[in-house]
This record gives structure tokens, sequence and C-alpha cells, in this order.
């Protein structure tokens, strides 16, 4: 029977207590030190950063992990990797439940087609790059795991929560020692990018007159952008943000029988699948959506139960919960033979993301170039979260499509990139030949994304 004053009840709210306090923290230093205030760093990768340094100070000092000792439970390590496996979803399905206005020109429709396959193509270029330098790092450093580098897509176009997941898989299935820190050191790194690159391309746009001051972001929010036409009440029998929290809850509850369904009939993909848990939640939260939209039409249904505001808090909220205890849960003991290799990929990723995005954004997107390159490399380093930041300091009233681009380019991108995430588990069996396939893969995306370009030449030249 447990005691209340125990730590086995205690450790695991202490260990989101002192989330929540690395978030406050970082927040006041990126609010009230210069340095961190232009450097575009997310306060949810300053606070991870922050707990790393103090729970590696802490090892070096005591011999022991930190996040391990009884203070949280004795298991805090292994519960941040569950936080960060189980957030990355939620966060997601609480996108999925927003609702999206306006209707598609034939123009806007190319552009959002367009950037789900830039994500794509991305995608499949880390991937070939980042496997390409562990192909090679096998031969000089004993033991490696050849298909580590297929974790560069995961962890910098896909995020923190992806690269555990894929990480885990490596790590549980195949027997890549540390795969999970792996991963999660590539996504810190690709926040890191994110900034680096974001702050250089926007200093020089600073030179150029476009951007006036770079870190300052403060708007006011409009009454109509918290409450909508016919929602419920925001307080009544049961709080507006219950409802949003509610649904969330729901929509991940009926993922995971999903999930379970499909392990039960395929049992040798049961940690793909479970892999996959954000997809799954996007799928359930589609499948909710569409109900409460079919039962509001059929006149059962009186009121708006989902708002649009307090569902971005949610999910933003959840996210950036991700992204530090993904940080926090990286353990560089057990991956410090490998920092040459993982710093390689993550300049490879800087170099590569920055130059195709600003490539392709030039050539497809001329009228608003700068901010849909903005947005496309901080999210292909980062998150959306990342992109946004990046897009405000050019366009803070998204004003350019380019913010509305991010969000539709889902639909194309999940459809495009789901092959990789298959290949991605190809990788440790046939590394050399899931190259050839994402290279291939490569080739065919970009001929999708150039077609206009492609089929204008071959015209003129018959």
């Amino acid at each position: 029977m447990e005691s209340f004053w125990d730590y086995s009840v205690w450790g695991f709210f202490n260990l989101i207590a002192v989330l929540m306090i690395s978030l406050l923290a970082a927040n006041a230093l990126e609010r009230s030190v210069p340095f961190f205030k232009s450097s575009l760093i997310p306060t949810s990768v300053l606070g991870g950063l922050m707990l790393l340094i103090v729970a590696s100070v802490y090892r070096v000092v005591t011999g022991n992990m930190m996040f391990n000792t009884d203070f949280f439970g004795g298991n805090g390590s292994d519960n941040l990797e569950i936080i960060t496996y189980h957030t990355l979803a939620l966060g997601f399905i609480a996108s999925t439940f927003r609702s999206n206005e306006g209707k598609l020109t034939k123009t806007r429709a190319r552009e959002i087609f367009n950037t789900g396959v830039t994500t794509v193509s991305t995608y499949l270029l880390q991937g070939i790059l980042g496997l390409i330098i562990s192909i090679v790092a096998v031969k000089m450093i004993p033991g490696f795991f050849n298909a580590a580098g297929i974790l560069l897509p995961f962890g910098y176009g896909q995020g923190t929560g992806q690269a555990l997941n894929y990480g885990g898989i490596f790590e549980n299935d195949y027997g890549f020692v540390g795969g999970k820190s792996f991963g999660l050191s590539i996504a810190a790194l690709g926040f890191l990018s994110a900034s680096i690159g974001g702050v250089i391309y926007l200093n020089i746009l600073k030179k150029k007159g476009r951007v006036t001051s770079i870190g300052e972001d403060e708007k006011s929010i409009l009454s109509e952008e918290i409450q909508g036409e016919n929602e419920i009440p925001m307080q009544r029998n049961m709080d507006k943000i219950t409802v949003q929290v509610a649904l969330v809850i729901v929509g991940y509850l009926i993922a995971f029988v999903f999930m379970k369904l499909l392990a039960q009939a395929i049992p040798s993909m049961g940690s793909v699948i479970f892999g996959f848990n954000f997809i799954m939640g996007v799928l359930a939260a589609a499948l909710m959506k569409g109900a409460l939209n079919s039962l509001k039409k059929a006149g059962l249904v009186k009121k708006e139960y989902v708002n649009n505001f307090l569902m971005t808090r949610v999910s933003n909220f959840f996210f950036d919960v991700m992204v530090v205890a993904g940080v926090a849960a990286i353990r560089i003991h057990i991956i410090k033979d490998y920092w040459a290799v993982i710093l390689a990929m993550a300049v490879v990723g800087l170099v590569i993301t920055f130059a195709y995005n600003r490539v392709v954004a030039n050539r497809l997107f001329p009228d608003y170039k700068d901010e849909q390159f903005l947005m496309m490399y901080g999210m292909l380093t980062g998150t959306a979260s990342t992109g946004t930041i990046l897009l405000r300091e050019l366009d803070n009233e998204f004003k350019t499509p380019a913010s509305s681009n991010m969000v539709y380019q889902n639909f194309p991108a999940i459809v495009f990139g789901f092959p990789l995430m298959l290949l991605a588990t190809m990788a440790p069996k046939q590394p050399i030949l899931t190259l050839g396939i994402l290279v291939g893969f490569f080739l065919v995306m970009n001929v999708i994304l150039f077609r206009s370009s492609i089929f204008k030449r071959g015209k003129k030249v018959e």
C-alpha cells in the first residue's frame, strides 16, 4: 500500500515540476539576456539544455543519474522518454482538431502541394546524406550502427518525438545501444541549427532593410480570436479548456485502440505501429472531427465544441513539454563515442536543408520567397513552432500564404512521406539498398516538384 509521503507517489509530479521550472527559467533568460533574446532559440530547447547540463554535472560529481534518484521516483530517465513519446501524439491530435477556414484557389492548392512535396524531398535528402555518413562511420568506429544516419530526417525534419520513436525501434529491435539518445541529440542540434541558420539569414535581410529587430514580437490578441461564433461558453457546467483537453485525450485513447488492434493483427510490426502513434492520433482526431461536424449538420449538436484559440494553446503546451523532456532525456555518457558522427550529421543537416529550401523557395515561391524559406527551414530543422518563430520575424501578421502552407501541407507530406517511415526499418538490414531507394525516391519527388519547369523546357526543345 502506497504512502502519500513516499517518492513513489511524488516522483512523477516532481519530474513534471522540474520540467516546468526549467521552462520558466528559460523564459526569464530569453526575456532578460540580450544574447538569448536575439538567438531565436525556442524556450523549450533552452530549458531542456539547462536540465541536460545540470544532469551531466550531477553525474560527474556523484556518479549517479540525476533523474533516476529517489526524488524522481527512481525511473525519471525512462519517464522523460515516455513523456516525449506521448506529448508528440497529443500535440498533433490537438492541431488536427482545429478548424481550417477559407476556400483554396487553384494557385493556393498548387503552392500547398509543392510545400508538402518540398517537406518530403528534404526528408529524403537528409536521409540520404545521413545514411552515407553512418555507412562510412561503420568503417572507422567499431560496433557503430550502420543505419544511424536515417535518424537525421526524423530528428531534423520531424522533431524530438519521432527521433525518440525511431531511436527506440533501433535500440530495442536492432541492438543500437544508445539509439534513443542518438536520435534525441540529433533533434536537439536540429533546433540549434534552426536558430543559427535562421539568425544568419535574418541578419542578411536586416542589412537589406527587411527586418528591423530580431527577437521582438509582442502582439495583442483580439477577442474574436479567443471566442468564435456559436461556440460553447467559456465557463458553465464545464470549463471550455477542459472540453478541449477531453477531446484530445479521447482521441488518443481511440488511437491506442487502433494501434493495439493493428499490433495484434500484425505482431511482427508492433514496434513500428506504436512508433506511428502520432499518425494514428491524427487519424482518430480527424474521425472525431468529422463525426462532430456530421452531428452538427444533423442538428443533434447545436454548438461548436472546438475552439481554435484554446486548441492551439493545448497543442503548443504539449509540444513545449515534448521538447524540454526530449532534450533532458539525452544520456550523454551512452553516446560519448559518437559525438563526431552526430556533429557531422548536424552540420550536414544544417547546410543541405538551408541550401535546398533556399533554391526551392526562389524557384517556386517568388512572391514570398523569404517568408516561405524561413518557415520551411525552421520547420525542417526543428518543428512547426520553430518555423513559425522564424516566419514571425519577417511576417508577424501572417499576411503571406507561408503560414497556411505550413498548416495545409501536412496531408501531402504524410501521403508521400509514409514510405520513408517504412524504409527506415529496412535500413538496418539493407543500408545500401535503402540508400539507393532513397536516392531514386528523391529524384522522383523533385521531378514532381519542378514539373512545370521540366515540362516547359521539354516543349521548348521540341
